[in-house]
């Protein structure tokens, strides 16, 4: 079997450096190459390997060039649009890792899929396979408990908040739920919003500070109970595993796939 052929876009960013990382250190995958919005040398220099990976801000020319089977983004929401419509007329494949897509920006990239059919774009808001597992287990308490809120961690450099994995596990819990959770109102907000954001009842918390890759916690209240589920990232490796599995998914399927959950059955 030959190997997957991957560019990575976003390669010099924090998630960049570790999925070239993950992507070298795979024999199943091979990568060909690296992009940028501001590359300025011909090729990517790499401690770990010997041979060159070509390197430019020109993705139309890097793929013609390089021929990958997938191309790995996690840069931004408004970059990632613009990458798709490039790559998928390319028919090579995506994997997307960026938070902060819209309903519209889904929509559209189904549509490159049904207009290009032998593609697939595989978007997840996390990666991390806890992360996913701790949706699944909220989305089944969710019709247990009236009272939920959610409390989110993440670096202080974080551009978003809430995070994109607590507002996909929140419509997740919603969904499955099929009504509001109950909040309490408060008679007497002394600082605003310290009681956090309200989707449809069910309260988000957002923290930004140092000490925290990622992480996020849901706290259902029940008579004489509590119950805590929590996940935590230590570093952008625990991401890596899910990285790779959506990486080889990404040439076995076709269309927009939504969710790492979509990839591990459940």
């Amino acid at each position: 079997m030959e190997s997957i052929r991957v560019v990575v876009n976003g390669a010099l960013g924090r998630m960049g450096r570790e999925v070239t990382h993950a992507v070298l250190s795979n024999s199943d995958l091979k990568m060909v190459g690296a992009g940028e919005q501001e590359a300025i040398q011909e090729y990517l220099e790499l401690p770990m390997v010997s041979e060159k990976i070509p390197f430019s801000s020109d993705l139309d020319s890097l793929l013609l060039a390089c021929k990958p089977d997938v191309l790995v983004d996690f840069t931004t929401a408004s970059s990632a649009i613009k990458t798709a419509r490039i790559t998928i007329e390319h028919q090579v494949n995506m994997v997307i890792g960026t938070t902060g897509l819209s309903k519209e920006n889904l929509e559209e990239l189904a549509q490159l899929c049904q207009n290009n059919k032998q593609t697939c774009i595989i978007v997840a808001p996390n990666f991390s396979l806890g992360a996913v597992l701790l949706k699944h287990l909220a989305k089944i308490a969710s019709n247990f408990f009236d009272y939920a809120e959610i409390v989110e961690m993440h670096h202080e450099k974080k551009i978003d908040a809430p995070s994109g994995t607590a507002i996909d596990t929140a419509r997740a819990m919603l969904q499955t739920r099929g009504k509001p959770f109950t909040f309490p109102k408060t008679e007497k907000e002394v600082i605003r919003n310290t009681r956090g954001g309200d989707m449809e009842g069910l309260t988000i918390h957002s923290m930004r500070m140092p000490g925290f890759m990622a992480s996020q916690e849901v706290v259902f209240g029940g008579l004489g109970q509590t119950l805590r589920l929590r996940h935590d990232s230590i570093n952008r490796e625990s991401f890596m595993p899910g990285v790779i599995l959506a990486i080889k998914e990404a040439v076995k399927r076709k269309g927009l796939i939504v969710g790492l959950e979509t990839l591990l059955n459940i």
